[in-house]
């Protein structure tokens, strides 16, 4: 699936300043894609898309600043290179803090560690079985803007937002050993490095 037909497997960076991004790496080479561990701008060089795993979202923030790496975020952003955000990793790409999506999420919208919970979450582009979503001290969407995709919802509130190149949702899916919603964030970046490749090609 990350094989573009030209040999070269797509490269995808996880954010590992905090968060599980090992089960996100594990996740993401299930796929077939090749996962790089993020911790300074060099290590964004080169990449086809980004995850940004969930934490703690301040904490997230004042990493991604003190590593330098916020430039290099934006840029990517910017050459439309597909970036998943998860859990805090959602907040840290909404409207408030780096303006990756028209959206904003509200921490901690389900309760604190105690609240945390596992449901079968219908999911746009995973197909008919539910998907099992485990949410731990979740945001969910507060507002988004009228290009928002919302692709699920749980007690009426967005969970799982598309919006241009970027992904995000308010659970971990790298948590459970059911692959498809990274499975839609690389048919993303499968297709955003083709559409690179056909710009170059003019």
């Amino acid at each position: 699936m990350a094989d573009l037909g030209d040999g070269r497997t797509l490269v995808v960076g996880v954010l590992a300043l905090q968060g599980d991004f090992e089960a996100h790496a594990k996740t993401l080479r299930q796929l077939g894609a090749e996962p790089r561990e993020v911790r300074t701008p060099a290590d964004m060089e080169g990449l086809d898309a980004l995850v940004i795993p969930g934490g703690e979202s301040t904490t997230i923030g004042k990493m991604i600043e003190s590593a330098g790496l916020e430039s290099a975020l934006r840029a990517h952003h910017e050459a439309e290179r597909p970036i998943l955000g998860t859990c805090a990793g959602m907040i840290v790409c909404d409207a408030d803090h780096l303006g990756f999506v028209d959206a904003t999420a509200k921490r901690n919208a389900f309760g604190r560690q105690l609240q945390s919970f596992e449901v079968d979450l219908e999911v746009e582009g995973v197909g008919d079985e539910p998907l099992r979503a485990i949410f731990i001290r979740a945001p969910w969407v507060e507002s988004w803007g009228p290009e928002v995709e919302v692709l699920a919802s749980h007690e009426g509130h967005p969970v799982a937002i598309r919006d241009g190149s970027v992904l995000a949702c308010a659970f971990h899916p790298e948590l459970t050993d059911d692959p498809r919603f990274h499975a839609i964030f690389m048919a993303m970046t499968t297709a955003a490095r083709e559409r690179a490749g056909e710009e170059a090609a003019r």
